[in-house]
């Protein structure tokens, strides 16, 4: 019940954000008409296909893909005959029979014939509308389409989506209440109905010119980081925690420990947020022997939930691995939680890799069917959990950041469980290169995927060709926005280059810029080379390339490509291969 008013409640946020305002024109288009036979009926038909629609593309395939575009087409068409009919209801007359029917139907529901609405018209604008509607992937939604990922098709998905649809629509029936009555007064006043109507008619045809030129994405692109985002995190980190017993505390983000009453063994105020689970859904364990609740009763354990691609979770690991060396003698115990994101990181050998190139010596779980995520009811990576002597979740935290917090918090459990530790200052590692923490001030590009399962913002014109070879070209990509160049295969996951030359650009505003590449299926390393604003990186090279931007892609992980060591600015990132093969996944930022 809980995610479904999280999922509510992050669909009404979405009036706030720039992303509704493509689909704005084809709604407010109902001003004015009855709010339950015409109103009503095309915001629930709008959530309702939208909700399917969403369903489909986190866990279908191709067909999937293809079904959305070949409905997107009709849906464009739909609506260019609604806009045309307001500005002209005589335009349906020139039409052969069966569009003058259907352009009866929605001139109708706009006002503009004289039979009375329908059902059946608002209906059928709420089933286009919805085919249209792609909202931002803010962190409510993210936390949907990944649940989505990670566990199949299931009718908890298609609830969660509809009660996120269900959300956008009560606010946009809000504002159309509103907008009706102001319609009205217009016309009274001014008696300008039918000015209004073929106004409404232009902005629909605006609309879907807009739409159909895929203008929407590059442009809302560069608006849509300044949305509702950080609304929809403090709506997640109020109502996903688990109810605590007892009271909660904030001692754990004090940066001093108060002294202890020598009478009274210390007791921490943090709050007992549930029994910890097992760890026996790991597959396999690496640098330690499979740990079981009794062999870790009496510690203090921090279980950290990791991948070895994801940027956010390769930052936290010098403060995990300072912690694992720093209070090992005092009791503590750090498991980390591999699970994966891509297919790719559920190899072992992978995995083994990333934990000797990161020099993590403290136990890891291979979580490759998600057990223990699913267990401890994980949403995030990464993600925090701290568990007391006596097997209790104390603490959590979700996200990179809070570093001082954590540190606190394992203190404290420490202290409660008998240590007799000295007050020390917290720990501060040197990371450096891709560890490095993000320039937070400067960050304005977003994590993107490259494969069709989670792609945004592609702007090549031949548009993404899911699971087929496909010839693409680009020329100068918006802020925020990317494209192929050469012949690529679009998978669900990944883009894989099909022959020599081929080139990814990325118009971005960041400091760092990181790219996950893998060699494909046949392990050979793959040349390549990085241009930024069409030069050489020179000082501003990451550290996988070197100052002329040339690089090896060698294993499927994360690579560092640029730093920009001056003032950061909007800059323009192109990679061209020299060989084909390559696989690539996700951009992020730092």
């Amino acid at each position: 019940m809980t995610l479904l008013i999280v999922a509510y409640l992050g669909g009404a946020l979405t009036i706030l954000s720039p992303c509704i305002l493509p689909i704005l024109p084809f709604v407010f288009a109902r001003a004015g008409q009855p709010f339950v036979k015409s109103t009503l009926p095309m915001l629930a038909a709008m959530a309702t296909t939208f909700a399917l629609v969403a369903t489909l593309a986190a866990i279908g395939g191709s067909w999937a893909i293809r079904a959305n575009e070949y409905g997107r087409l009709a849906a464009i068409v739909l609506l260019a005959l609604f806009g045309a009919s307001l500005l002209s209801p005589r335009f349906a007359s020139t039409l052969a029979r069966p569009i003058v029917d259907l352009g009866n139907y929605l001139v109708n529901a706009s006002g503009g014939g004289r039979a009375q609405p329908t059902v059946k018209s608002p209906l059928i604008l709420g089933v286009a509308t919805g085919l249209l509607w792609a909202p931002c992937a803010g962190p409510i939604l993210g936390l949907v389409l990944t649940g989505a990922a990670l566990q199949g098709a299931n009718l908890q998905t298609t609830f969660l989506l509809i009660a996120y649809a269900a959300g956008a629509a009560t606010s946009l029936s809000v504002a159309l209440l509103v907008g009706g009555k102001i319609f009205a007064a217009m016309k009274r006043s001014l008696g300008v109905g039918d000015r209004i109507r073929q106004v409404v008619g232009g902005a629909v045809l605006a609309g879907v010119a807009v739409i159909a030129l895929g203008l929407d994405t590059s442009l809302l692109a560069r608006l849509s980081y300044a949305s509702t985002a950080s609304l929809e995190q403090a709506v997640l980190d109020r109502l996903h925690a688990k109810p605590a017993v007892g009271t909660p505390s904030e001692l754990a983000s004090n940066d001093t420990i108060p002294a202890a009453d020598a009478k009274k063994p210390f007791r921490s105020d943090l709050p007992v947020e549930g029994y910890a689970p097992s760890f026996d859904g790991a597959v396999e364990w690496l640098n330690s022997k499979p740990l079981t609740p009794e062999q870790l009763r009496g510690k203090v354990v921090l279980v950290d939930f990791w991948t070895y691609s994801c940027i956010n979770c390769i930052r936290t690991i010098p403060y995990v691995r300072a912690w694992a060396e720093k209070y090992a003698d005092q009791g503590l115990v750090v498991i980390g939680v591999h699970a994966p994101e891509f297919a790719f990181e559920k190899k072992i050998d992978n995995v083994k890799k990333a934990v000797g190139d990161f020099q993590i010596g403290y136990p890891v779980a291979i979580d490759n069917d998600y057990k223990i995520w699913r267990a401890f009811e994980n949403s995030y990576w990464p993600a925090a959990y701290l568990i007391d002597a006596k097997g209790q979740i104390r603490y959590h935290h979700f996200g990179e950041g809070n570093y001082g917090r954590t540190e606190k918090a394992i203190q404290d459990l420490l202290r409660e469980g008998g240590s007799q530790m000295a007050e020390t200052a917290p720990v501060a590692p040197d990371a450096k290169g891709v560890e490095a923490g993000p320039d937070l001030a400067n960050i304005g590009s977003g994590e993107t995927y490259l494969g069709y399962g989670q792609a945004a913002n592609f702007v090549s014109p031949e548009g993404l060709q899911a699971d087929t070879p496909q010839s693409y070209s680009i020329a100068k990509p918006g802020i925020n926005a990317w494209g192929l160049s050469g012949t690529w295969t679009v998978g669900k996951d990944q883009a894989t280059l099909d022959q020599p030359g081929g080139s990814i650009a990325y118009r971005f505003s960041a400091r760092d810029l990181h790219l996950v590449l893998g060699p494909g299926a046949d392990t050979k390393p793959i040349r390549f080379q990085v241009k930024i604003d069409g030069k050489a990186p020179g000082p501003d090279h990451g550290s996988d390339i070197d100052a002329d931007g040339n690089g090896t892609v060698t294993a499927t992980r994360l690579y560092q490509l640029v730093r920009q060591s001056g003032t950061v600015a909007a800059r323009t990132f192109e990679i061209r291969f020299l060989d084909p093969g390559v696989q690539a996944y996700a951009f992020t930022f730092g």
